[in-house]
C-alpha cells in the first residue's frame, strides 16, 4: 500500500468514526425534538424569556449571554418549545460529539471515541440539558469545548490555541459565573505542570485578554450595579445549603453528572491523566474545581462538564486494555459495558425526558422529577388571574395591576399574559425589581404567589379571589406553596417606599 492509499484509508476511518458520532448525537437530538413539546414552560425558561425582553449586559441571576440567545429563538420560533429549545439540543449534540474527538485526539479509535460518546449520551444530567433551555446547558459545552482545545493545545504545542481557549472562557463567563471554577483548574494545571512554560508566551497571555475583552461589558454592568449579582449568588448559596441542596455531592458525580456503569471510564481517564505528563494539564483541570465545589458546598451537579474529558481519557486505556484480549472476553466486555450503559441511559431517560403526555411513564417522570413538575400548570395561572381580572367591574379592570412573588409567575404573566390582554406583571423578583412599576401605578391588584399574611400587610382591603392549581393535580410549588389568588387595592407605604422593601432574590 502506498502513502498515498494510507491516508485515504485514514481519512475514510476518520470520516466513518465522524458519522457515528454524529449518529449518536442525532439520535439524541432527535428524541429531545420529539418529546420538547410536552408539558410547559419551566420557571427558569419563563425568567429567561422575561429577561429575553429586556436585554442588558447584565442580569441579577446569570451572565447576558442566554437571554441574548433565547431573543434569537423568539424572534425565530416565536413562542415555541420545540423551537426554543432547540438550542439546548444543538448544544447537547455538540457535546456529545466533541467527547468523541477528544478521544480520537488522544490516540482512540473507533471504539474508543463511540464509548466516550455514548457514556456522555446516556449519562442523567446531559440528557437533561437537552429538555430545557438553561444557562447550564451552554455551560456545559464550553466545559467540553476547552478540555477539546487544551488538548489540541498540549497534542500539537501550537500556542495558538490559547486564543480558543481564552475565548471560550469569555464566553463561558458570559454564561454562568462557574467557569471562575474551571478557570481555577486551567490556572492551577498550567502551575504545577510542565505547562508552565505557556506562561512565557504571547499567546497565552493573548488568550486570557481576549477572555477578558469578552466579558469585560458584563463586569462592568456588574460594577455599575454594585455586583448586584455576587449578592444574589451569596443568597442562593445559603439558601441551597441550608435547605440541602448541597447534600450528597460526591454521590451525585456517580449517578447524576455520569452514567453509573460509566464510573470506571472516568476514573480510569483521571488517573491516566495524572500518570501521562504531556496531559497532566486535564487532570487538574478536574480535581481543582472538585476541591472548591466540595469545600465551598456547591452542588452536584456544577462538576458535570468535566467528565467528558475525563471519559475521553478513560475510554482510550479501555480501548487498549480491550484489544489486548482474546476475540470472545473482548466481545463480552464490549457487550457488558455497552449493555449496562444504554440500559441505566434509558431508565434515567425516563425521569427525567418526557416521553409520554399522559399515562404510566408520565406519571413515574413527575413523580421522580421535579424539574418537570415545574413546568405543569402556567397556562392556568395565567388564564385564572384573567378570569379574575375580567371579573372585576369594568372601573377596576381600567386600572389593574399584577403583581407576582417570584420569577417562574412574571414570566408565565408577561409572556402567555398578553395572549388574555393581561398588563405585564409587577415583580420585585431578580433583574424585574430594576425595571420598576408602572407609571401611574394601578389603583386595583391582583395578587399572586404571595402568602394571604404579606398581602394583607402590604396591600389594602384585600380578598381571595381565585385558587392556583392545574388540571393534572400535580404538586408543585405552584399549587401547594401560593394556592390562593388575591384582589387588592394600593399598597399601604407609598409606591417609593413600597418598592424599596418588595426587592427579592429567587
Amino acid at each position: 500500500m502506498t502513502s498515498e492509499q494510507a491516508l485515504k484509508q485514514i481519512d475514510r476511518r476518520s470520516r466513518a468514526d465522524t458519522a457515528a458520532l454524529v449518529g449518536i448525537a442525532a439520535v439524541v437530538a432527535l428524541v429531545h425534538m420529539v418529546t420538547n413539546g410536552r408539558y410547559g414552560f419551566h420557571r427558569d425558561e419563563l425568567q429567561v424569556l422575561s429577561d429575553a425582553r429586556h436585554l442588558d449586559w447584565g442580569f441579577v441571576p446569570y451572565p447576558p449571554l442566554t437571554p441574548f440567545v433565547e431573543r434569537i429563538g423568539l424572534s425565530l420560533f416565536g413562542l415555541s418549545m420545540v423551537g426554543l429549545r432547540m438550542f439546548s439540543v444543538v448544544a447537547q449534540a455538540f457535546a456529545i460529539i466533541f467527547t468523541g474527538l477528544m478521544a480520537r485526539e488522544l490516540g482512540g479509535g473507533r471504539l474508543a471515541q463511540v464509548a466516550a460518546a455514548a457514556a456522555i449520551a446516556f449519562s442523567p444530567l446531559p440528557l437533561f440539558e437537552g429538555t430545557e433551555f438553561q444557562y447550564s446547558t451552554f455551560d456545559y459545552l464550553w466545559w467540553v469545548l476547552i478540555a477539546y482545545f487544551v488538548i489540541r493545545l498540549l497534542k500539537t504545542e501550537n500556542p495558538r490555541w490559547w486564543l480558543a481557549i481564552g475565548a471560550t472562557i469569555g464566553v463561558g463567563f458570559q454564561t454562568k459565573y462557574t467557569m471562575g471554577f474551571y478557570l481555577c483548574g486551567i490556572l492551577g494545571g498550567v502551575l504545577l505542570t510542565p505547562a508552565r512554560r505557556y506562561l512565557l508566551s504571547p499567546w497565552f497571555w493573548g488568550g486570557m485578554a481576549l477572555g477578558l475583552l469578552i466579558c469585560l461589558p458584563n463586569v462592568l454592568w456588574q460594577a455599575k450595579h454594585g455586583f448586584i449579582s455576587l449578592h444574589f449568588l451569596q443568597h442562593i448559596h445559603a439558601r441551597d445549603v441550608r435547605q440541602g441542596r448541597a447534600d450528597g455531592f460526591l454521590s451525585q458525580q456517580f449517578w447524576i453528572c455520569t452514567n453509573f456503569f460509566s464510573a470506571p471510564l472516568w476514573i480510569a481517564g483521571l488517573l491516566g491523566y495524572l500518570r501521562d505528563r504531556r496531559y497532566r494539564l486535564l487532570a487538574w483541570m478536574y480535581l481543582i474545581p472538585l476541591a472548591l465545589f466540595v469545600i465551598g458546598k456547591g452542588r452536584g451537579y456544577y462538576l458535570a462538564g468535566a467528565y467528558p474529558m475525563l471519559m475521553a481519557m478513560g475510554a482510550v486505556l479501555g480501548e487498549r486494555w480491550v484489544e489486548s484480549l482474546s476475540k470472545l472476553p473482548r466481545r463480552a466486555v464490549e457487550g457488558v459495558f455497552f449493555t449496562l450503559v444504554v440500559g441505566s441511559g434509558l431508565y434515567m431517560s425516563a425521569i427525567v425526558i418526557p416521553w409520554a403526555p399522559k399515562g404510566a411513564l408520565m406519571n413515574f417522570a413527575l413523580k421522580n422529577n421535579g424539574d418537570l413538575r415545574e413546568e405543569i400548570g402556567w397556562e392556568e395561572l395565567v388564564q385564572s388571574v384573567a378570569k379574575i381580572r375580567d371579573s372585576l367591574p369594568a372601573e377596576q379592570r381600567d386600572n389593574v395591576g399584577v403583581v407576582v412573588g417570584n420569577y417562574g409567575e412574571q414570566g408565565a404573566i408577561e409572556m402567555l399574559g398578553p395572549a388574555y390582554r393581561l398588563p405585564p406583571p409587577i415583580s420585585g423578583t431578580n433583574s424585574a425589581w430594576l425595571r420598576g412599576y408602572p407609571s401611574p401605578p394601578p389603583l386595583t391588584l391582583i395578587v399572586v404567589g404571595l402568602s394571604r399574611n404579606y398581602a394583607e400587610r402590604t396591600f389594602t382591603e384585600c380578598r381571595v379571589a381565585g385558587h392556583n392549581g392545574n388540571a393534572l393535580g400535580v404538586a408543585n410549588e405552584e399549587s401547594e406553596d401560593h394556592p390562593d389568588i388575591y384582589v387588592c387595592g394600593a399598597p399601604r407605604l407609598p409606591w417609593p417606599e413600597f418598592w424599596k422593601e418588595f426587592q427579592a432574590f429567587g
